[in-house]
């Protein structure tokens, strides 16, 4: 071949490229125009649903305004229903590697742009922006990148320490001479504006760059998948295969390479805070009066989109991993051998039918596999516990319970608070405890103490209480046992003598 054909060949494979069709057709600035209404540069996924209603409004506002939009080869408008059906247009999209249809963590299914396509909305941002192409900011851009990682490649080490001394006296210069009082040199409006301009094209391009990873991870586990599918091994030698390819997953490929670099530098915590700062104080600069605040958000987003791009290709080798860890466990070799026979032998077939018929006859396809004719199956076996007879049912003793009176039933009731209040009204003693040791036997029982209690309570030297007294109570079988509770002073509870006679009298007089 000579050169003009492969260079033909190259053109013509570049040419092909979904990114340059995308840009090539007649509607792609109503597709183009679509994407970025969509999916705005803080919106990555858009559910499926919301995604067709949004195309639908869009292309018909664009159609209606004399723009030219695609026709849906999967659906014929009508004069009744004009509109445009958004969801074949996303399906021919999703084929067109346009659009990405892929499910969210709740399972429903969400929309994405494709690398492709994020790298002809970046192109088109590109060049819609009023600037020179070659400018002061973008030489010294690649100057300084230059010196920098010549820098590093010198392995001379006597030249290493003479760019490191010189860099430390043009530093210390410039600090001595701030320190003497000099006025602080600051960049124009226009060269600044002029950098901001070029770090800009840089950060949209960062998009395009963090899916085309994500698509690169994604075909390398289809083809694991494929191979592990196809190869007839044992599964200790696949497994061990797929191990090893997956260890070496991001070197086999330029940009799974590219984003491990690019990882080992982002991981650094404090290297993406000292990027948010530099972020803030240039759009403390004056120029920055003159941006717009969709222009100023997606600058000072730049350290967001840097993680969530990292986290977006983490999470596709992770879910891909998972996927490719239940191949693994549910692969079964005799199943696999058994489905391509039979979707070979329904290939030969449906040929078979083909060759026989006509290019109108209709050919009666019969479900595959037909129902099975099978009777009605039993659905509960035989269990003898269920035939057998219940055992009797036992009449119960008569005599197990013993008499009970009113007293004994007294004796394992309540608190008695009738006793304990005429207990605590007229005792001799000092304390509700001396009270209630005052009592006989069976009015001492271990239930008392809960009526006590209950007669004690609102008494702030029994409620506040620091120090418990022993309370020696009776059980109904005469066994003693002590419990610990507070106790209150019974001064005010006392009645003299005479009123207590005086009360009875009156009570006998009443009667």
């Amino acid at each position: 071949m000579t050169d003009v054909d492969l260079e033909f060949a190259r053109v013509r494979a570049v040419l092909d490229r979904p990114t340059l069709r995308l840009m090539s057709r007649p509607t792609s600035a109503t597709v183009l125009a679509v994407f970025r209404t969509v999916f705005d540069r803080d919106v990555q996924y858009v559910p499926a649903d919301r995604m067709h209603l949004q195309v639908e409004e869009h292309v018909a506002r664009l159609q209606a305004s004399g723009a030219r939009v695609p026709a849906s080869e999967q659906h014929e408008q009508s004069e009744q229903d004009p509109r445009p059906n958004g969801r074949a247009l996303c399906r021919e999209w999703v084929a067109a590697q346009w659009l990405v249809r892929s499910n969210s963590p709740d399972g429903d299914e969400q929309y994405s742009l494709t690398s492709h396509a994020l790298e002809a909305l970046s192109l088109v941002d590109a060049l819609s922006a009023d600037r020179a192409l070659i400018s002061e900011s973008r030489l010294a851009m690649i100057v300084d990148a230059v010196h920098r990682w010549a820098a590093r490649a010198e392995p001379d080490p006597d030249v290493q320490i003479r760019r490191i001394d010189a860099q430390i006296a043009e530093l210390r210069a410039e600090r001595e001479r701030l320190e003497h009082g000099d006025d602080v040199v600051t960049v124009e409006d226009d060269r600044m504006r002029d950098g901001y301009t070029n770090i800009s094209d840089l950060i949209r391009q960062l998009p395009s760059d963090f899916k085309r990873v994500e698509e690169a991870v994604a075909t390398m586990h289809r083809s694991i998948v494929e191979d592990f599918r196809q190869e007839v091994r044992p599964i200790g030698e696949i497994l061990d295969d797929y191990l090893a390819r997956t260890d070496n997953l991001m070197q086999a490929t330029p940009e799974g390479r590219a984003f491990e670099g690019a990882f080992e530098l982002l991981r650094d915590d404090a290297l993406l805070l000292r990027l948010r700062d530099d972020i803030a104080t240039i759009l403390s600069h004056s120029f920055a009066d003159g941006l717009g605040a969709g222009e100023r958000r997606a600058f000072r987003n730049t350290v967001t989109i840097l993680r969530q791009g990292i986290e977006d290709v983490l999470a596709q080798r992770r879910q891909l991993t998972a996927t490719l860890r239940d191949q693994i466990v549910a692969h079964d070799v005799v199943r696999d051998r058994e489905l391509d026979a039979v979707i070979r032998s329904i290939n030969r077939g449906l040929a078979t039918l083909m060759d026989q018929g006509g290019a109108r006859d209709r050919i009666p396809l019969p479900l595959l596999p037909a129902s099975a004719e099978v009777g009605t199956l039993r659905e509960r076996f035989y269990d003898p516990d269920a035939e057998s007879v219940p055992p009797p049912i036992e009449e119960p003793d008569d005599d197990v319970f013993e008499d009970l009176d009113v007293e004994m039933l007294r004796k394992h009731g309540g608190p008695l608070l009738t006793e304990l209040r005429a207990a605590l009204r007229f005792a001799e003693a000092d304390s509700s405890v001396d009270a209630f040791h005052g009592l006989p036997p069976e009015q001492r029982r271990p239930v008392e103490l809960f009526g006590l209690a209950h007669l004690l309570t609102g008494r702030d030297d029994f409620e506040s209480a620091a120090h418990v007294a022993e309370h020696r109570t009776v059980r109904p079988d005469g066994s003693p046992v002590t419990f610990h509770m507070p106790t209150a002073a019974l001064a005010a509870e006392r009645t003299p003598a005479g009123e207590h006679h005086d009360d009875t009298q009156n009570a006998q007089e009443a009667r």
